[in-house]
């Protein structure tokens, strides 16, 4: 499963940067296949599997493990910063790509092919309670302090939250969807969950960019061994003290380890922060990860 599964990455991945190469789609394509993702595949991917939660006090440190990622990626960054002296540009670059990690359009159908099916709810908490919340606190900060925006309010955080529909979908899976849900709508939530895949990879495929920033290198090595070698590591040695085992603690390390999340690499390059090395960030990354993603599945394991 995990080798058809990175086949069909890799061949989406493919496909979408040749697409982007020849504009073949529409130059809005991207974005529409984004919104598709975001409204119809994560909500069901969501629906499908947060009903087979089982509430406990151990999900609380999944949920805590990219809080404590986070305070992490502060005190690593601004520690090279100022050792390397990047620019202040690199540094909000970095904290955008090193803090948000893709984990639910790359996080949702690696962790179901390299740990399993059991293992994606885990996922789900990780991401939505982690992941998104600090993209729409931090990163919105970071955009702010960095990109000459006002400081977002707190209003402001509350409805971009509520706006988030997975968000919605997981607040519905765990008061009003049963776990075993008529055949027809485990049916319909199952095509719709299993077309994340392909149209994430496809998405990413036509936003990614490959220029190598040949003058901020740096800041590009020591981003890319933050987020995909550091990070991770951290995560796995914090999940045993935190009581998380099994399922739970793969699916904690491997969602650590995912590369950066495209959306805060577009955040980046919309406000003019260091395109060039956010960009590099985000394409780099994902071509590396699909070489380290499995060895900290493998890690994990043990």
């Amino acid at each position: 499963m995990a080798f058809d599964a990175f086949a069909l990455v890799l061949a989406m991945l493919g496909l979408g940067y040749l697409f982007q190469r020849l504009r073949v789609l529409p130059d809005n394509a991207a974005q529409t296949l984004n919104l598709a993702v975001l409204y119809v595949c994560l909500p069901a991917a969501v629906l499908r599997y947060a009903p087979r939660l089982h509430l406990e006090p151990a999900l609380i440190g999944v949920a805590a493990v990219p809080w404590l990622l986070l305070i992490a990626t502060v005190v690593c960054v601004g520690a090279l910063s100022r050792w390397l002296k990047f620019r202040r540009d690199e540094h909000a670059v970095l904290l955008l790509t090193v803090a948000h990690g893709n984990t639910s359009f790359l996080g949702y159908p690696l962790t179901r092919a390299l740990i399993g099916e059991h293992a994606l709810p885990y996922a789900v908490i990780y991401d939505q309670f982690g992941a998104f919340l600090i993209l729409s606190t931090f990163g919105l900060w970071v955009l702010a302090r960095y990109g000459g925006d006002r400081a977002p309010t707190a209003p402001d955080m509350v409805r971009r939250v509520l706006r988030f529909p997975p968000l919605w979908a997981l607040s519905i899976g765990f008061t009003l969807m049963p776990a075993e849900p008529p055949d027809w709508i485990a049916g319909g939530l199952q095509r719709l969950s299993d077309a994340l895949l392909p149209l994430a990879m496809l998405t990413i495929g036509l936003s990614v960019k490959l220029a190598l920033p040949r003058d901020e290198l740096k800041p590009l090595l020591s981003g890319l061994a933050l987020k995909l070698g550091l990070m991770p590591a951290l995560a796995w040695l914090l999940v045993p003290l935190l009581g998380l085992h099994g399922e739970m603690a793969r699916a904690t390390v491997l969602e650590s380890a995912m590369p950066s999340m495209v959306t805060a690499g577009a955040l980046a390059i919309a406000h003019q922060l260091a395109p060039r090395l956010a960009a590099a960030m985000v394409g780099y990354g994902l071509l590396l990860s699909l070489l380290t993603l499995p060895l900290w599945a493998r890690v994990a394991l043990g």
